[in-house]
């Protein structure tokens, strides 16, 4: 093969890696509106808006669906190795990391619809922190993943710790509320699960920066992080709804 003919490949080849990036990046930027419009939804007790913002997760399963095909073509016809390989792999793997964050945030806009059929709880405001907190880390992990940059991943992996103990304390909270008053024990139970769901996109945000972490690098980041979420009993750890 020419000299040429490998510039050619290689060039071809950035090209359709680069492509891959923009799709999940955009993709990653689809499940962050998500989960915002789930705590707007919340906020202004809307049913059908959260009826929309449920169905519109089926378009970040598509676009999952989507970039698998991509990935697995890019393998067969261009068979990248080592470091090229990396880039493939944490594609796929990021891709669904971000797929199960849209699922969460759905499970989100779903669980608003029966609190939006009862009185309001105090609690409830403090979901959109949580939601805040767990925003800020999708997007950063997400420039991480788009610029290669190892060290922004590796803070968002740690910075995961605050959005653990700001879940705690809001269990805490529910749990407080649901025991003064048994009145409170169903919508309570409603935000502990929404809360857990936004614990676990933070978890899904993690995962993608490790994932990032051995793309640029080639190692695991196999450091030691604090875990904060203290409501991990062999009970509650269950706690959050299943992504669909």
């Amino acid at each position: 093969m020419s000299g040429t003919d490998k510039d050619h490949i290689i060039k071809s080849y950035d090209s359709e890696l680069a492509r891959l990036t923009g799709e999940i990046v955009r993709m990653g930027e689809l499940s962050v509106t998500q989960l915002e419009a789930a705590i707007d939804v919340l906020d202004r007790r809307d049913e059908r808006a959260a009826q929309r913002v449920v169905g519109n997760d089926d378009a970040i399963d598509q676009l999952e669906q989507e970039i698998s095909h991509d990935v697995v073509r890019l393998l067969a016809l261009r068979a990248p190795m080592a470091g090229d390989l990396r880039n493939v792999f944490a594609a796929l793997r990021i891709a669904a990391d971000i797929e199960r964050i849209g699922d969460y945030a759905a499970n989100v806009a779903k669980r608003s619809i029966p609190l939006s059929m009862v009185a309001p709880v105090g609690p409830v405001g403090g979901l959109g922190y949580l939601a805040e907190l767990a925003a800020t880390g999708v997007r950063e992990v997400l420039l991480a993943y788009r610029d290669r940059d190892a060290e922004r991943a590796y803070q968002v992996w740690k910075d995961d710790v605050v959005l653990d103990e700001a879940y705690t304390g809001y269990f805490r909270q529910l749990l407080t509320y649901m025991m003064e008053d048994p009145r409170n024990i169903t919508p309570c139970t409603h935000l502990l699960f929404m809360a857990k769901n936004i614990e676990r996109i933070g978890d899904h945000a993690t995962n993608i920066a490790e994932n990032v972490w051995f793309q640029v690098t080639g190692e695991q980041l196999n450091k030691q992080r604090s875990k904060r979420d203290l409501t991990s009993s062999p009970d509650m750890s269950r706690l959050g709804d299943k992504p669909e």
